[in-house]
């Protein structure tokens, strides 16, 4: 059943509310360089991980994009030292803050429900797992007896679904990433003792989520919110007059939409970040949110076969004056920042475009970049001469 939000009091520009979104997702302003990576993923709540590398991995572009070139051995570590976040199914599978660990005591709760959760388990099989990493510390699944049996890649072993299922229910938990393999604990090791419990009931922990996803968002629709943390609508409309968050009107948007009060009490303003995202930064994560803020249709098409594709395989969005100016397909090759395919907007976009691959290639230890594709001659050469190349 849908709720009838209350009748919005505060009507924004299409402008006012991309501006606010920006504030909110930390490209306006100020960047919180004190807090670093830790303050960026307090500040979004969640930021996804993904097996993808091209020019580097989702979560090391998350707080790139945020404070600029932060060493990628620095931004791993703060997230995976001193117990300071955890790996958890979010918006998809994200480093969370470890305070968020109550928070889904429902997603736990639900897991716990399913009866074998997709795979059948041996007896014995799970108390082994917890016994191992009880006895030996922080094990990946190949310290606990190896990943995978003989068959396909989602023929996993016993141990695997132990420990995955060991992860679901919260008894264990994803610590860090050890070469992009999950990196185990017991919970009642790597988990605060104020913070390891379930007390919170589910209408408590959505609650919580909505809230938090509405201030990471600044403004946004009921999809929009709920999206952030992969809640369902109803579970949306059951919390949302206990957020706090206010109805607001958007021009342009078609549906109903909320706000962050905090968010409407000044004016973004400050200076715009100029740089590439990626697909998966939660500023453009929701292709529909990113069509309605920005006008930019954009789809990852890494699982589009290569004939089909239109702007590359990992196509990054560009970010520069708080608009999408274009996109860019990376590749690396030595010490050369490869812009394998580029579409922009136009020529305004050019040196927007210019000072990403600038300051990206920099940020990965690469010393020039080679322009290969694009559709427009004229724009390639002011691109290649903006490269100072």
């Amino acid at each position: 059943m849908t709720t009838t939000p209350p009748r919005p009091t505060t009507a924004l520009s299409a402008d006012e509310a991309r501006r606010i979104a920006l504030r909110a997702q930390g490209f306006l302003g100020a960047p919180d360089r004190k807090g670093g990576t830790r303050g960026v993923l307090r500040h979004l709540g969640a930021v996804q991980l993904d097996t993808i590398s091209v020019l580097a991995r989702s979560h090391e572009l998350i707080p790139y994009a945020r404070l600029g070139a932060v060493g990628r051995k620095k931004i791993e570590d703060a997230y995976w030292t001193d117990g300071h976040a955890f790996e958890y199914w979010s918006h998809a599978a994200c480093i969370l803050p470890v305070e968020e660990w109550p928070h889904f005591a429902f997603r736990r709760r639900a897991y716990r429900t399913r009866p074998h959760w997709y795979h059948d388990l041996p007896e014995g099989a799970y108390d082994q797992v917890i016994k191992q990493l009880r006895t030996e510390g922080p094990l990946t699944a190949t310290e606990l007896g190896g990943a995978k049996n003989k068959g396909e890649w989602w023929d996993w072993s016993e141990s695997k679904v132990a420990v995955e299922r060991a992860l679901m229910y919260g008894e264990v938990v994803c610590v860090e990433r050890r070469g992009w393999k999950r990196v185990y604990d017991l919970a009642e090791r790597a988990i605060p003792a104020e913070l390891l419990h379930d007390d919170l009931d589910d209408a408590e922990c959505l609650r919580r989520l909505v809230l938090q996803a509405g201030r990471a968002l600044g403004v946004g629709t009921r999809a929009d919110i709920a999206d952030y943390h992969r809640l369902k609508a109803e579970q949306f409309d059951a919390v949302i007059e206990g957020t706090g968050l206010v109805p607001v009107t958007v021009e342009g948007w078609s549906k109903p939409a909320w706000a962050d009060p905090a968010a409407l009490g000044s004016p973004p303003r400050g200076r715009h970040r100029t740089t590439l995202l990626s697909p998966f930064d939660s500023l453009v994560w929701e292709r529909a949110r990113t069509e309605r803020i920005f006008g930019f249709t954009h789809r990852l098409e890494a699982y589009v076969p290569k004939p089909k594709r239109i702007h590359g395989y990992f196509a990054m969005p560009v970010l520069a004056g708080g608009h999408l100016v274009g996109r860019v397909d990376p590749a690396r090759e030595g010490t050369t920042l490869v812009a394998k395919q580029v579409s922009l907007d136009g020529p305004k976009a050019v040196p927007a475009v210019a000072a990403a691959l600038l300051e990206a290639a920099g940020w990965v230890g690469c010393d020039s970049v080679r322009v290969e594709r694009m559709d427009d001659a004229k724009l390639k050469r002011e691109l290649v001469g903006a490269l100072g190349r």
